[in-house]
């Protein structure tokens, strides 16, 4: 159900809830496979794993690499989507940009939370022309802890200018939902993101969940509800 209290900030998650970055992300492992003349993962295989970050995708495509290796492929990883990858495929989800204005001609506010580490989180966001629009920016180094834990939520929250229960955060991972819950703010599982039966979002106690970025209107103030409604 929608807050009682008006929501002042709607905070996203950004791969697999904000943009669909896993084409990109997918592009940059299979470049680094070839490299190392193994054959490419599909891309069904790596969607949905997408949120877990570089580490985890380098797990999955490279499952015996340890110790000084397995960094080593990390860090090839991350700098061949850095340098190659970053946002060539990358779009906002479709609905999220209808969304977005309706967030901002209400004179309400949104922003960035997400694990992903600085140095590639804010040249995606200024790639996409979002570094002007969006009030925050948190990314998984901007504090000394990072999601589950409530730190950057809050620090989201006092950069909008809103209290955690007048904030709405949207998320694809349980982490997500962990940190919201935390910190105070209401929280919605986007199903759409990077999410499989497997993950079990229906047990991660979020308020709700949504199949479509549009489906979190309801939970804005009712006037804000009417702009996207007459677009």
């Amino acid at each position: 159900m929608p807050s009682r209290e008006p929501l002042r900030t709607v905070l996203f998650d950004l791969d697999g809830t904000l943009a669909d970055t896993a084409p990109d992300m997918h592009a940059a492992l299979v470049a680094l496979q070839r490299e190392q003349g193994v054959p490419a993962l599909p891309f069904e295989t790596v969607r949905n794993q997408v949120s877990n970050g570089g580490a985890a995708l380098v797990r999955l495509a490279f499952p015996d690499a340890e110790g000084d290796r397995f960094e080593t492929l990390r860090l090839r990883f991350l700098n061949l989507y850095a340098e190659h990858y970053l946002c060539l495929e990358t779009r906002l989800f479709p609905g999220m940009e209808t969304l977005l204005q309706t967030i901002e001609n209400q004179g309400l506010n949104w922003g960035i939370v997400t694990n992903k580490p600085a140095w590639l989180t804010d040249p995606l966001v200024r790639a996409m022309d979002l570094h002007q629009r969006a009030v925050t920016v948190i990314s998984g180094d901007t504090t000394p802890q990072r999601k589950p834990h409530p730190m950057p939520m809050l620090l989201a929250c006092e950069q909008a200018a809103c209290q955690p229960a007048e904030c709405l955060y949207v998320g694809d991972a349980e982490r997500d939902i962990q940190a919201g819950r935390a910190a105070g703010t209401h929280t919605l599982v986007a199903l759409y993101g990077y999410i499989d039966d497997a993950q079990a979002a229906a047990t991660w106690g979020a308020d709700a969940a949504i199949d479509h970025p549009e489906q979190i209107l309801p939970w804005l103030p009712a006037e804000s509800r009417v702009g996207i409604a007459s677009q």
